[in-house]
């Protein structure tokens, strides 16, 4: 599963990217039942690990623009989110946390985000979903396995993955109004897409340090390290 997970979505969104204006024009042809379709082959494609969210972000933001967009590609991604829990949960029983427990270092972290109350299990999910080098369907995989709580789950990930959800709807749209046969807009827009990877790996890099603190017993520890 965790190679399914790690491979297809990959391959699929160069696949999706590259048919974005025939699938943009599909869905705004159908109207407001685009924005259904949209949402529902979100969920699948991403639940299934067939396709990544940001490939599916972008083609949102390239259809409907970056509000409707953003707000669509996040319902897929919550009921993704649901889908790739129940089938890793179903498929990894318990073998995983038995795993976890034979090492010390790993069952640092996973105390902190099972043993530690809901509040705190929750920003460690949503901190986890923040960096864009996340992958959704290895996180659903690895989430699922050590039986996070569905709530704080799927909580956790919709907050989490927000920005850079917005930002690939945003890019999306900003592709759909790229005309190269008017350089200084094009040049425009591809700086302004430029900027907004910038901020979210920024965005990024600041959830991978607070994951660090957040999961360690008093903030200057690595979990399971020594003095």
């Amino acid at each position: 599963m965790a190679l399914i997970a790690a491979s297809l979505p990959a391959i699929g969104g160069f696949v999706l990217l590259g048919s974005a204006p025939w699938s943009a024009g599909y869905l705004q042809s159908q109207g407001g039942l685009g924005i259904a379709v949209y949402v529902a082959a979100f969920a699948v494609l991403s639940g299934l690990a067939l396709l990544p969210t940001y490939a599916q972000a972008v083609v949102g933001g390239f259809a409907f623009g970056v509000v409707v967009g953003t707000s669509a590609a996040l319902g897929g991604i919550v009921g993704g989110a649901a889908i790739g829990y129940l089938i890793a949960r179903h498929a990894s029983g318990d073998r995983v946390v038995r795993l976890i427990a034979e090492r010390p270092r790993w069952k640092a972290v996973y105390d902190a985000l099972i043993g530690s109350g809901s509040v705190r299990a929750l920003l460690i999910v949503t901190l986890l979903r923040v960096p864009p080098n996340s992958p959704f369907a290895i996180t659903n995989l690895v989430m699922a396995a050590c039986q996070v709580r569905p709530v704080t789950y799927l909580v956790g990930t919709g907050l989490g993955i927000a920005p850079r959800t917005a930002a690939a709807a945003f890019i999306g749209a900003g592709l759909s109004e790229l005309d190269l046969s008017k350089p200084r807009k094009a040049w425009m827009i591809i700086a302004t897409i430029a900027a907004t990877v910038i901020v979210v790996l920024i965005i990024g890099a600041v959830a991978n340090r607070a994951i660090v603190k957040v999961t360690t017993a008093d903030g200057s520890k690595e979990p399971g390290g020594g003095e």
